[in-house]
């Protein structure tokens, strides 16, 4: 794992953002999502250097409009944004569920970059 993966795993597990279970490299698909809440259907991806190459934004671009279609959320923070601000990343997660997957706003699948 990466340093932020590290971080973010360290809020994520234990059930601590909004008492949500998330599991780190799980299957989605044929795919491995960097984490994943199968109660919100909602795939955390922790974005390095390499994602910002046109190849690979390609991929993730096909990639995310594969889980999409299939029902899953996809929220992408920056390695930068989690290692300066952890506390910011985990309010962006926790306004993301808020504003997309409460129940008093409808079931809304997307994705946020």
């Amino acid at each position: 794992m990466t340093l932020a993966e590290i971080l973010l795993w360290s809020e994520l597990r234990l059930k601590k953002v909004e008492g949500h279970k998330f599991r780190r490299q799980q299957p989605v698909f044929e795919y491995i999502a960097d984490f994943y809440c199968h109660e919100l259907k909602l795939i955390i991806e922790v974005d390095g250097e390499a994602h910002s190459l046109s190849e690979q934004a390609e991929k993730d671009k096909s990639r995310d409009k594969i889980l999409i279609i299939n029902g899953s959320n996809i929220l992408h923070l920056s390695n930068h944004e989690i290692e300066t601000d952890l506390n910011a990343s985990i309010g962006k997660i926790k306004s993301f569920i808020s504003t997309n997957l409460s129940p008093s706003k409808g079931d809304h699948r997307g994705s946020s970059r």
